[in-house]
């Protein structure tokens, strides 16, 4: 039975007081509440807050991961953060390839794809993120557009290594643009990503797939959303800065 995935992205929010405070309360309402035994929580904090964060996670209350990774190994790349850099921190997994890095850092499939290599390489799970924009989807699109990116940025690997890859679809037309993705659109392309996963390495691997949802994830649609039969929980963003949100959502399965 593949995982329930509720994985809160911080993004780039929160001081490092806010951040001790929210990962402190996310606890609090962890303790009082039996989650369903097949629910992980991960929370992905800046850089930063990474050890903080992962000091807090000892307990085994959630796992902890990056918002992002270096394709190189090692060397003269200022600001850069390398696979090795995390695991020697012991945290358990990465996001990689987001509409944001995708957009604003012009990040390429090819470029997801190394990023991919080197968590693998370095015993990290990689939260690969896939998507369309408004443009794509109004065009009809969205199944080439996320087709071309789960292909040229995750098929290159072995049916072994693929067994440690998340895939978190992002409708970035319906993220702060004042349009809804329905559970039924989530529900179609999720099915749509888990056909394509099954053609190339089989069902008993597209079966143990988990894939979330990452748009616009709050408690009052979460219950909705992961009643879809491919939809395996959320990558939140906004609702996982607050305890009261995140854990609501997590509570949704």
């Amino acid at each position: 039975m593949r995982k329930h995935i509720v994985a809160g992205n911080w993004k780039m929010n929160k001081t490092f007081n806010e951040a001790d405070e929210l990962v402190s309360d996310i606890i609090e309402k962890l303790e009082s509440i039996e989650l369903d035994r097949n629910t992980q929580i991960i929370l992905c904090p800046p850089f930063p807050y990474l050890e903080m964060v992962s000091d807090y996670s000892d307990d085994s209350y959630f796992l902890v991961g990056a918002q992002n990774v270096s394709d190189q190994e090692s060397g003269a790349y200022t600001g850069e953060v390398s696979a090795a850099m995390l695991e020697s921190m012991e945290l358990d997994f990465c996001i990689v390839g987001h509409s944001e890095r995708r957009a604003y850092y012009h990040e390429t499939n090819e470029l997801v794809a190394a990023k991919v290599n080197q968590l693998l390489k370095h015993h990290l799970k990689p939260i690969v993120c896939v998507g369309e924009v408004l443009e794509e989807r109004e065009a009809g699109k969205q199944f080439e557009v996320v087709e071309k990116q789960v292909r040229e940025g995750l098929f290159h690997l072995s049916a072994t290594d693929f067994a440690d890859i998340i895939i978190a679809y992002e409708p970035v037309w319906a993220i702060g643009t004042g349009k809804t993705a329905t559970p039924e659109q989530a529900q179609e392309m999720h099915a749509h990503i888990r056909q394509l996963i099954e053609k190339q390495y089989g069902k008993a691997v597209a079966d143990e797939t988990s894939i979330l949802y990452g748009g616009s994830c709050k408690p009052s649609n979460a219950k909705e959303l992961f009643a879809n039969p491919d939809v395996d929980g959320g990558l939140i963003g906004g609702a996982s800065l607050k305890a009261d949100d995140f854990i609501g959502i997590a509570t949704a399965f």
